[in-house]
């Protein structure tokens, strides 16, 4: 029995011994180091770290005084057809267009861009107004003139008679990166002055949304900034903003089957919009310039075919005769990679940085010609070949007139048998479709004076006031005549 106590308390006590010493080592030792851990912060957290937070409050307040509510009111003119024999026999056209109009309102956003008060704003906004008001965050209410717009940028300018205004500044989109918090203030469904936020989610965007300018023939432009920030109907022409309040593009569009935000909202880079809006307020039109170059992105399949290794940038397929790139050196085949050292990609966002010069500004092209990389100046030309600045004034009365219009061919002279004339190619709402009037319809005469061309045309309209007749065929039918007033 005393044997037993023995080694029990024996047992204990070296228990006890081992207990101990395993303490004692257990101070000196360290726990592990987990370096990543020290490395690793929460985006977006709200600290009282003024460093680590983002100001949205500042930048929202900033903005919601410059962004207005833009209301329109105005007519849409629609026609239906139906076929007449007895007018098919005897003119040679059949075709009976009855012409209706329905009045309608509208309502968007549009941001203030001086204190004197011009807004930019979508031109899809004030499209078929015939009245513009625009009321302020402070709820005053003024009738706005529009200046101008572009519809191959969706942009217009709109003034309004007013000083000491709160304005945005312009911010260089050039700079945004995909990630970086916006936020986008404007009117959805009527409410006013809201603020949304959230990320740059893509840019350099072709949704496919915008058609040529039907005037000019003007090929579009889109390059949108792609976000998550909620936009929904009303929000269009309003401010997209970064954290310091500066604004970097105007909302145009959403990505939706139900017509409301789904996650995709789209706005025109802050570039594009400052350069068409001074282009508008200095000279009335827009200034587009041209490098002169027909191009595509680079795919795999081109990339197989040619020997491409980087999918990056802007192939040159073709060059324009007498245009910019040829008499700077570019030829067929090399591929543009920067443009006023900023990299393209691809297609849009070569032309959105196009877009942002107008004719007879330099600028410096680096082009990749097998493998090797070549700096190239070049002088940009507008759309008829030229570097100078066209003041348009004849575009706004053919805009009035509703009609794209061209000289007629040899062709179709020797067929109608006339000395000269001008086709109508196509009708948009305006004075002549009001008339009646349709698409291949030929002008001979005004007022009973004749008509060779269409230069000679716009100088006829442009000396007369009042009521017009115009004189003129379908293909080799009778003498029709349409009237309306200037």
């Amino acid at each position: 029995m005393k044997k037993l106590i023995s080694s029990f308390l024996i047992a204990a006590m070296g228990g006890a011994v081992s207990l101990s010493m395993y303490k004692y080592l257990e101070k000196d030792q360290l726990p592990p180091t987990n370096t990543e851990e020290k490395n690793t912060q929460l985006v977006n957290l709200i600290t009282s770290n003024p460093e680590n937070a983002i100001d949205y409050v500042t930048a929202a307040e900033m903005t919601v005084n410059g962004v207005v509510h833009v209301k329109t009111e105005g007519t849409i003119e629609y026609s239906q057809r139906s076929f007449d024999p007895f007018r098919h026999f005897f003119y040679g056209n059949g075709t009976i267009e009855k012409q209706y109009s329905q009045p309608i309102k509208g309502t968007g956003s549009g941001v203030i861009i001086s204190s004197d008060g011009y807004v930019v704003t979508n031109n899809h906004v004030i499209q078929n107004a015939d009245k513009i008001k625009v009321t302020l965050n402070n709820k005053k209410t003024y009738e706005a003139s529009l200046l101008g717009s572009d519809p191959s940028t969706d942009l217009a300018v709109l003034k309004i008679e007013e000083e000491g205004l709160p304005s945005l500044d312009f911010g260089n989109s050039d700079d945004i990166h995909v990630g970086e918090w916006v936020l986008a203030v404007g009117n959805p469904f009527n409410l006013t002055s809201t603020v949304t936020a959230g990320i740059v989610s893509a840019k350099g965007r072709d949704i496919n949304i915008l058609s040529n300018d039907p005037y000019t023939g003007m090929s579009s432009i889109e390059s949108f900034i792609q976000t998550d920030a909620a936009v929904n109907p009303g929000n269009s022409g309003g401010a997209l903003v970064n954290t310091k309040g500066e604004l970097i593009g105007i909302n145009a569009a959403i990505k939706s089957n139900t017509g409301s935000f789904a996650g995709y909202s789209f706005a025109i880079p802050s570039n594009i919009a400052k350069k068409v809006v001074s282009d508008i307020i200095e000279y009335g039109n827009v200034q587009r310039a041209f490098i002169g170059i027909n191009i595509r992105n680079i795919d795999e399949e081109l990339a197989k075919q040619k020997e491409i290794n980087d999918l990056n940038g802007v192939y040159v397929t073709g060059l324009a005769p007498n245009g910019s790139a040829k008499e700077a050196g570019i030829e067929e085949g090399d591929i543009v990679k920067k443009i006023e050292g900023l990299e393209v990609k691809n297609v849009n966002e070569l032309q959105a940085k196009v877009g942002e010069y107008r004719p007879g500004d330099k600028i410096t092209v680096l082009v990749d010609r097998d493998g090797e990389i070549l700096e190239k100046e070049i002088v940009l030309k507008n759309l008829e070949g030229k570097t100078s600045i066209v003041i348009d004034k004849d575009l706004e009365l053919i805009k009035s007139l509703g009609a794209k219009l061209s000289d007629l061919s040899e062709e179709d002279l020797e067929n109608l048998g006339l000395e000269g004339g001008v086709k109508v190619d196509e009708l948009f709402p305006g004075k002549l479709k009001a008339t009646g009037m349709q698409s291949g319809f030929v002008i001979t005469k005004v007022d009973n004076e004749h008509v060779k061309n269409k230069e000679e045309f716009i100088a006829i309209l442009k000396a007369k006031k009042g009521g017009i007749l115009l004189q003129g065929y379908y293909n080799k039918g009778k003498e029709i005549y349409y009237g309306f007033g200037l």
